[in-house]
């Protein structure tokens, strides 16, 4: 078996392992790190099969915004189920074991990189003259047009889902309607009270 191939099984185990820790954790912090692992670990998927452009975006779009909005939220939910919420030195193994698992991607796919630049290893947008991320345009919108759309629509459905999920009703929680406040008038509001004034009374 080759290096790449050895590789492969690595990351894909580190992938599937780090996913299912994602919807196993109790803990919201380190399910968000099991999935900045799992980003991680598919954009060296990627890398490792020559899509720079999808590696780079998924990196820049999902570890690098998306899961900052996702840790937003979390800190936003004020769970107080976490043990040991008051300092960092919590999630602090959690953290060095995906900043080592990310290392040693990252050594391996170093690895992979020098026997790639030996040969043996077929490109097919160089094959045709293309840029990788030329080909893999051409050929996302028009041999996997439908697998896209499909792909989109679930991801629409699930954004839907998420903020269904959010307008659950909770006690002791105050919300705002703004139909009721786009329709209030100000009668309801402001009610003039005329009060009779004593004889003698100074008027200030």
């Amino acid at each position: 078996m080759s290096f790449e191939a050895l590789l492969f099984y690595f990351l894909a185990t580190v992938m599937v392992a780090a996913s299912i820790a994602v919807v196993t954790l109790r803990n919201p912090v380190q399910c968000a790190l099991s999935l900045v692992l799992t980003f991680f670990t598919c954009a060296c998927l990627w890398l490792l099969l020559r899509a720079e452009f999808l590696a780079i975006a998924l990196v820049l779009v999902y570890v690098g915004a998306v899961m900052v909005l996702f840790l937003f939220v979390v800190m936003m939910l004020d769970i107080k189920t976490l043990p040991g919420r008051e300092g960092f030195t919590a999630y602090l193994p959690a953290g060095l074991v995906v900043a080592v698992i990310m290392l040693a991607e990252l050594i391996g796919l170093m690895g992979a990189r020098k026997l790639m630049q030996g040969g043996g290893v077929r490109d097919v947008a160089s094959e045709q003259g293309l840029s990788n991320t030329e080909w893999l345009g051409r050929t996302l919108f028009s041999d996997y047009i439908l697998p896209f759309e499909i792909a989109a629509v679930i991801l629409t459905l699930a954004i839907v889902a998420a903020v269904a999920l959010t307008l659950r009703r909770r006690p002791n929680v105050r919300t705002q309607d703004p139909a009721k406040q786009a329709a209030v008038r100000k009668d309801d509001r402001l009610r003039l009270v005329d009060l009779p004034t004593e004889p003698g009374s100074k008027q200030s």
